[in-house]
């Protein structure tokens, strides 16, 4: 049994069935048509980086770069740990530029993504869970995101489980204005590397082109790869991986999305006890995400961190 600390505080004594439902509040029949256009556009225009036109250096390093800035600090740090489970505590300030950066993933505005994740961990692979993989892998991959949830979409689950997050007036207008700021990220690519090819004396032409390179690298494709990797974690480590904890549901540490993921793939370790800054319960499950944690807490940006519960236990044996 675990104690989900970050919603209810409840014991949650219900082992996860094997095959689930559609949320009730699913409809089959209606396309949640910003998405399904966004994520198909997204893509589509990812297809562009093969073509050579497209390709610069310095793209490849932006995206590389753009993932762990935007995808580990963005996503993994601030909208997960921070704003979710309350792991540690930041300035506000750092708080609301850390996330900003989680909402250029496009992965919604932080209240909405807080949420459904709350609401992910208090069901977890129970039918009310929005994305769990035993409906089917694809489901929980991403074909959550494109049919409409009426479970989502209320007023209530805003109020159960994200009002702390909307009591901050920055983050009601995140909700408001996200797609402003992500337009605004994509005119900083742009035009930062075509006034940089303008700087080394290239012509109007080749700046142009060296912007788009730019812009497709380091805000489409990095893009994609975190929504990749962010729908691993959602899926694959409630299929495949090992168990260090009896939990409720069907949570597993998956190697392969630890590490890809930063830390988020040791997904048993979080369900056990998911308000710790760190996932590692391992020597070998390591977790990037906390050492930057740690990094903050280590220059005085970040205080109050919570590290590995000795309540919870591990599989078959008693807590010590």
């Amino acid at each position: 049994m675990s104690v989900d600390n970050a919603t209810s505080g409840v014991p949650r004594l219900v082992t996860a069935p094997e095959h689930l439902p559609l949320p009730a509040g699913t409809n089959r029949r209606r396309i949640y048509w910003r998405y399904a256009f966004g994520v198909a556009g997204y893509h589509l225009l990812g297809l562009l980086a093969f073509d050579p036109w497209f390709f610069s250096w310095t793209g490849v390093t932006l995206t590389l770069v753009g993932i762990l800035l935007f995808g580990t600090v963005g996503i993994n740090l601030c909208y997960h740990r921070l704003l979710t489970h309350r792991s540690f505590q930041c300035p506000l300030w750092l708080e609301h530029i850390f996330a900003i950066l989680g909402v250029c993933c496009l992965q919604d505005a932080p209240a909405r993504w807080v949420a459904v994740h709350r609401l992910h961990h208090h069901r977890a692979d129970h039918q009310p869970d929005p994305h769990s993989p035993l409906v089917s892998l694809f489901w929980s991959y991403m074909g959550w995101l494109f049919m409409e949830n009426a479970d989502l979409s209320r007023l209530a689950v805003y109020e159960r489980y994200a009002r702390d997050i909307l009591r901050d007036r920055f983050y009601v207008m995140l909700e408001r204005y996200s797609a402003w700021i992500i337009l605004l990220s994509w005119a900083v690519f742009f035009y930062g590397g075509f006034l940089a090819g303008i700087l080394l004396g290239e012509p109007l032409g080749k700046a142009a082109q060296f912007g788009l390179s730019v812009w497709l690298w380091g805000v489409i494709v990095r893009t994609l790869v975190v929504w990749h990797i962010t729908w691993s974690v959602n899926s694959f480590p409630h299929l495949y991986g090992y168990r260090n904890y009896e939990t409720n549901d069907n949570s597993r540490n998956n190697f392969i999305v630890g590490i890809i993921a930063n830390g988020e793939g040791w997904h048993n370790n979080h369900h056990a006890d998911p308000n710790s800054a760190s996932n590692t319960h391992q020597w070998w499950e390591f977790d990037l995400t906390y050492l930057l944690i740690r990094l903050l807490a280590a220059g005085g940006l970040a205080w109050g961190v919570i590290t590995p519960s000795r309540r919870i236990t591990t599989a078959g044996e008693p807590a010590k």
